[in-house]
Formats: structure tokens, C-alpha cells, sequence
């Protein structure tokens, strides 16, 4: 008997030659290898699917100079080492109706000069997160809420902020147009394996959310990449841009990407639940969740990663402003859900958007978490009330702080947070850094239409 783990005769793990077999079966004439940069944005290699065993054995090369915050050009060569867990069918075909399938695999990077996992690889990054956190003991659970906006095409097929329904939270046809497109999104994620939770139009026009369920924090990374990509495809075959621009239209509502986590001991229990509590969370889980408050202003640096996430965070569009924890509302920066059974109990952050790197995401909100359980943080008591309608004294009195306000204080932030740098790696840390700096240098030194409709002839 072959341990999935254990190489074959053929030089393959079970695993791998599962794969093998079921690119034959399913008539894969091409794979895709899938990592992404630092910035999140979802890169490939395309292969023929002849060369998935090669790839599996051998890795395959690419210059990683090209590559947005990855090495400089006289380090270039790099190797990506398919996961063959990831595997899954594409939900659209090569070409004509009558070519084969494509098949994504979801790629590790490793530094070639030394043969170790490539220190700028935000999914080596993740790994090295979950790694500390099964040494304290935990599996680490997440589950994203991803939202986006469906926007009309022009005649040359660019993308618009039309949107092409006037639907609001939870509406129905005809209000809601895009339910047909959401249906073949949901069609094409579960053909990838995902287990779809819900699906509905969110509060503004042309806005929409689809939840699926919690999984490890790796798997649920890879699935948050996989599922920007698969929503972008489906929709442009229904000619419509799909965006997860957090705030892509003034004075609506921004899209999030709230992100559920939770800890599971080793024999299955879950640490974050005790059901003599008052709000059923357990001392564990609310040193985490003093250490998610402690690092929130270097968090938000990755988890809400370019000048227009900061059009969203502000207050009276249902995106968090205030750092604090509560168990009713949702004007708190986290949010402890309603749970009918112990295996639910887990805590919300509301902060995050769909623009992030998940893997940095995830990585960051862990360490915080567990630097939190490490270092005994007493969790502060929750709030109540609605945090929008205090007023300056009161948020003094509570001790309530507000959330970096723009690009430029959160990398001041994260800068100051040895815990979050020291979490991305120095390699990581560096780049990240270097390049906000500079998106949010070019943005401040730009003149918006606003100013000059408003100033140009005032003056």
C-alpha cells in the first residue's frame, strides 16, 4: 500500500499520480500553474498537461525577475513546485467547443540557488504562520465573505461602473439581474471543488457576495484566489466586468472581504469556544482576539492594501473604523457571530477587502492572533453600542481608537509592528513596503476632478 505522500516506482506520490490519471480521464490537453506576487495578483505559467509529470518531479523554471517584488535580475532563477492537492478543472474550455479542458495547480516557489521555499512567496509566508501555530498546538480555520461589483462593458469592451441592476440587499428579479450570472459562477466554483455556502446581491446596485465554506487557512487562501479569478472569467463571458476594487463608486457602499477564524486543537476540539462564557469564547480565544486589536493599524496595511481600500473605511458605508469587539453589533472592528454549536464559535474581522493578498492577509491576522495567546492579552470588554454615533469624548472614554486613515499611516503602522513585519519575512516586509510607498507617493501628488471642479475657477 503507497502512502499518498510516498513516492512511486514512477518517481510520483500517489497523490501525483491521481492527478496524472485524472488529467487523462477529463481530457486536459493544458495546465496552469498558479502563484501569485506580493501584490496578490494571480500569476501562470501555462504547460502542456504532457509535461505534469515533469512538472511534479522536476519543478518548472521561470525568471523571477519579472516578477513583481520577487528578486533582481541578477537572481533570477526560480522554480515552481505544483501542489498536486490543488488540482482542479477549469470551468470554461481551451479555445472551440471541441478542444480539451485546462486544469489550474496551485504552485510553491523555491529559491533555486538554494533549493529552500523562496522567502518572497506570500503562500511560503502563510505556510510559515500555520506552521507556528501547529507548534502552540492549533489548526487554524478561515472563511472569507468576498464581495464584488458586476459593471457593464463599452463598445470596445473596457470596463464601466455601470452596473447592470438597480438590486439591493437580499433583492430578487427583476431587481437583481445579475442572479444568472451569479448561478454560473456558483456552477463553475463547485465543478473546482468548492462547497458553496450562500449566495446574494449585497446593499448597493450592482454588488453582490458569494460565501463559501471554512476551511484550513491555506486552503481557504488558495480558494480566495481561485475564486477572483473564476468570478472575473464567468463574468466576462457574460459581458460584464467583475472588479474587487474595494470602493469602486463614490458614496455607496465598499466591497469587504469580513474574514471568520477560528482554532482547533489537535483531537478536533475547537479552542475558541466554552460554553460557560457569557459570549462562549474561551480565555484562547480572547487573548487572539486582543492580539487582532493590539496589531489592527499594521494588519490593515495588508489586509487592505491600496489607496481606494481608504475611500472605504470610513464611517456611515458599514465598513469598521473603530478598533473594538462586539458580540451585537457590527460598527465594531470585530465581530464575535452567533453560533448554535461549539464547532461554530469563532470571531469575525470585518476590516479586510477583496484587494489583498490572502496569503499576507491570513499570515498577518495569525500571528496577531497568536502573539496575542503567547503574551496572555487581556481582551477588552465589548461594545454595545453604536460606535458611529459616539462622539470624540465617549470613544476617548471607551478607549476606542480608529484604524489607520489612509495608505500612507498604515505603512507607517506596520512599519512600527515588529510582530506584523517580522510575520511577512524581511524579504516581504522590504518590497511590500517599497511599493505602497510609492503607490501612495503618486497618488498624493496627483490633482482628482473633485479638486479642480471645486477649486479651478474658485481661486
Amino acid at each position: 500500500m503507497t502512502d499518498e505522500n510516498t513516492a512511486t516506482d514512477g518517481g510520483l506520490t500517489a497523490t501525483e499520480q491521481d492527478v496524472i490519471d485524472e488529467i487523462d480521464e477529463k481530457n486536459v490537453d493544458f495546465l496552469r500553474l498558479q502563484f501569485t506576487d506580493i501584490l496578490g495578483t494571480v500569476k501562470n505559467v501555462s504547460v502542456p498537461a504532457t509535461q505534469a509529470e515533469k512538472a511534479f518531479t522536476e519543478g518548472i523554471y521561470f525568471d523571477g525577475s519579472s516578477i513583481d517584488g520577487f528578486v533582481r535580475i541578477q537572481e533570477s532563477d526560480m522554480r515552481l513546485d505544483p501542489d498536486p492537492e490543488t488540482f482542479a478543472v477549469l470551468p470554461w474550455r481551451n479555445g472551440d467547443s471541441d478542444g480539451g479542458a485546462a486544469a489550474r495547480l496551485i504552485c510553491d516557489v523555491v529559491d533555486t540557488s538554494t533549493g529552500e521555499p523562496f522567502s518572497g512567496d506570500p503562500r511560503g509566508v502563510l505556510k510559515n504562520a500555520i506552521e507556528r501555530a501547529e507548534e502552540m498546538g492549533y489548526n487554524v480555520n478561515m472563511a472569507p465573505e468576498p464581495e464584488f461589483f458586476l459593471f457593464e462593458e463599452d463598445e470596445d469592451g473596457r470596463a464601466t461602473t455601470k452596473t447592470n441592476d438597480a438590486g439591493g440587499y437580499f433583492d430578487l428579479a427583476p431587481k437583481d439581474l445579475a442572479s444568472d450570472v451569479r448561478r454560473d459562477i456558483i456552477y463553475g466554483l463547485e465543478s473546482m471543488g468548492f462547497d458553496i455556502e450562500a449566495s446574494h446581491h449585497e446593499v448597493a446596485e450592482g454588488q453582490h457576495e458569494i460565501n463559501f465554506t471554512y476551511d484550513d487557512a491555506l486552503s481557504t487562501a488558495d480558494n480566495v484566489a481561485t475564486f477572483r479569478s473564476v468570478v472575473r472569467a464567468i463574468a466576462a463571458e457574460h459581458d460584464l466586468h467583475a472588479t474587487f476594487m474595494p470602493k469602486p463608486i463614490a458614496r455607496i457602499n465598499g466591497s469587504g472581504m469580513h474574514t471568520h477564524m477560528s482554532l482547533f486543537t489537535e483531537d478536533g476540539e475547537n479552542a475558541f469556544h466554552d460554553e460557560d462564557d457569557e459570549f462562549n469564547l474561551s480565555d484562547t480565544a480572547k487573548s487572539y482576539l486582543a492580539g487582532i486589536l493590539e496589531h489592527a493599524p499594521a494588519i490593515t496595511a495588508i489586509a487592505d492594501p491600496t489607496v481606494n481600500s481608504y475611500k472605504r473605511l470610513v464611517p456611515g458605508y458599514e465598513a469598521p473604523v473603530y478598533v473594538a469587539w462586539s458580540d451585537r453589533n457590527r460598527s465594531a472592528l470585530v465581530r464575535k457571530p452567533a453560533a448554535r454549536v461549539p464547532a461554530a464559535s469563532r470571531i469575525e474581522l470585518r476590516s479586510p477587502d477583496p484587494s489583498c493578498n490572502p496569503y499576507l492577509a491570513f499570515a498577518a491576522m495569525i500571528h496577531a492572533g497568536l502573539d496575542g495567546i503567547e503574551n496572555d492579552l487581556d481582551c477588552p470588554d465589548p461594545v454595545r453600542e453604536n460606535i458611529y454615533e459616539f462622539d470624540e469624548e465617549k470613544r476617548e472614554e471607551y478607549g476606542i481608537t480608529t484604524l489607520p486613515s489612509n495608505l500612507g499611516e498604515a505603512v507607517e503602522a506596520f512599519e512600527e509592528d515588529e510582530v506584523i513585519k517580522n510575520a511577512m519575512g524581511d524579504h516581504v516586509a522590504e518590497k511590500f513596503v517599497e511599493a505602497k510607498s510609492q503607490e501612495f507617493g503618486e497618488y498624493i501628488v496627483e490633482v482628482s476632478d473633485w479638486e479642480l471642479d471645486r477649486y479651478l475657477e474658485k481661486f
